[in-house]
């Protein structure tokens, strides 16, 4: 019981982005986030990401891959290339379960990559393993 408390403490107040064209994806996260106690921050695709993250400077994102414009991987290679968010954890999100798209996104730096739909138990379990481990 006083772990779980503890693992609640280590991700309240921690800023997350989620970036998806899908407005149920980033409801259903931004949801799940906010009840744990997280600062969560929106986009609907690359480019309005990119115009954000400087504002916010979220400590982990989460990040569609198929997105109009500016997709998942353009973006990540973006933030991944940026010397003040290279560190910065970023989670790849696709309704494709790939070795392809896996592989990819490897390659542009993302940290992991989650399959949609995603659980609730996944998005804590990604925001934990990068975030707590970090601190």
């Amino acid at each position: 019981m006083q772990n779980e408390v503890e693992q609640e403490k280590g991700i309240s107040g921690l800023k997350v982005m989620v970036i998806d064209d899908s407005k149920t994806i980033r409801r259903t996260a931004e949801t799940l986030l906010r009840k744990e106690g997280c600062d969560v921050v929106t986009a609907v695709d690359g480019f309005e990401a990119l115009a954000k993250i400087a504002d916010h400077k979220p400590g982990i994102i989460f990040i569609d891959i198929m997105m109009p414009r500016l997709d998942g991987y353009q973006t990540c290679a973006l933030i991944k290339h940026n010397q003040v968010f290279k560190n910065t954890p970023v989670i790849m999100l696709s309704s494709k379960d790939g070795l392809f798209d896996r592989a990819r996104g490897r390659i542009v730096g993302s940290e992991q990559y989650l399959t949609k739909p995603f659980t609730k138990e996944e998005l804590l379990g990604a925001i934990k393993r990068y975030v707590t481990e970090a601190a």
